[in-house]
Formats: C-alpha cells, structure tokens, sequence
C-alpha cells in the first residue's frame, strides 16, 4: 500500500465490463483509499424497483417506482449479495437514465468523494458530473465483443445455458442507453485517461493506470 502525500480523488468510469470496476478496487488498495462503486447504488435501486413492481424486467415506465427506491435506499439495499446478477444489472441500466435517480443519488456520492483522504470512484459519470475536478481521471474501456466475451464467462460459470450472443446484445443495448442518455450520458471527461484495455489483463491495466498516476507527481 502506498499512501498518498496529499488528498487524492480518483475518478474510474467506463462502460459495462471494461474492467473499471476491478481497477478502481486495486488503485483504492494500493493507495488505501475508500472505494465506491457507484454502479452498485442503481443496481440496488433497480433490484429494490424490481421488488416494487413485483417483475423481473423493468420498463421506462416505472420511473416512478425507480424515483422512490432511489429516495429510500438503505444500507440494507446495499448490503444485498444478488446485486451481480444479470437482471438486476438490466434493470440498473434502465433507472440510471431516469433523471431524478441520478438526482436522488448525487449527494451519497459527492459526500463519499468528499472524505479527508480522499477516495476512488467508478461509474459512469465519475469524472464528468460527480467529481469534475478529481486529481486523477481514467475512462477504461474495451470493444464490445471482448466486454461481452468476459461477461459471458462469468454468466457461464454460473449458467450452462448462457448465450454469448444474448450478452453481446444486451451489452450494445447499455451502451446505447448510457451513452445517449439526456442526463449525464456516458463519455470521457475532456481531460481523462483513456485507457482501452481489450488486449490488456488486469495486472498491465493496472500497471498502467499507475504510471499515468504517478506522472503526475501524486
């Protein structure tokens, strides 16, 4: 572990399955800094809209149950241990472009970012809207074939009968709802890292992610 000499915020946003989530776990170990992954708040609002509504699939039309999850969540929601699973991971794509969730939200992140020591964030708004003057942002990203061959695998190991097809497809679908959103759209943060990991494991992202750090003299 390597403590920072000053506050350090970092900022990790990307698209499903870049493997930013992953990162942003190293860098916040390495540094020892808290970590937030902020995707896990909407898959909990989406799991706890998908209990509202009684469903396993979500439509635009239940924003106003997502608007309510979003002002309710608990530390209970957040615990739960199927925020993983596929389902829930649609039904969080779909209210994270529901305006008055990110809305709802917003101040859990910002309160987390703003801690003495700093902290490590990933989304997908990271760098963009939560915490636009972060010391350090990455954008990690990968083609969507590789993204949907590594959620794929997991889904796999899980399900005999998961169908790479159906994951490229729904991995499409996210980007194309993330990034075409009106609220906070998915997009690299004009002064971001790019960092394109599709032909990178971990260790070399990670290594990687360290340099661009460490260049700039944190």
């Amino acid at each position: 572990m390597t403590q920072p000499s000053t506050r350090l915020v970092i900022a990790v946003d990307g698209p499903a399955a870049s493997g930013k989530g992953t990162l942003a776990a190293k860098l916040a170990a390495h540094f020892g800094l808290p970590h937030l992954d902020t995707g896990g708040l909407y898959r909990a609002v989406g799991k706890k809209t998908l209990a509202a509504r009684g469903a396993t699939q979500l439509t635009t039309d239940d924003a106003a149950l997502a608007i309510e999850a979003a002002s309710t969540l608990s530390p209970i929601d957040l615990a739960a241990t199927d925020l993983a699973a596929e389902a829930i991971g649609q039904a969080a794509s779909i209210v994270s472009a529901i305006p008055e969730v990110r809305a709802a939200l917003f101040d859990y992140q910002r309160q987390f970012a703003a801690q003495p020591q700093g902290a490590v964030l990933d989304g997908r708004d990271i760098g963009t809207v939560i915490c636009p003057d972060a010391d350090i942002k990455l954008y990690i990203t990968a083609s969507p074939e590789v993204r949907a061959e590594r959620r794929f695998k997991q889904q796999q190991a899980i399900d005999p009968n998961a169908s790479y097809e159906a994951v490229l497809n729904d991995i499409r679908q996210r980007d194309a709802r993330d990034m075409n959103r009106t609220t906070a759209p998915l997009k690299p943060a004009e002064d971001a890292k790019i960092l394109n990991t599709s032909e990178m494991n971990i260790e070399q992202v990670l290594a990687a992610a360290l340099s661009l750090i460490t260049s700039k003299s944190i």
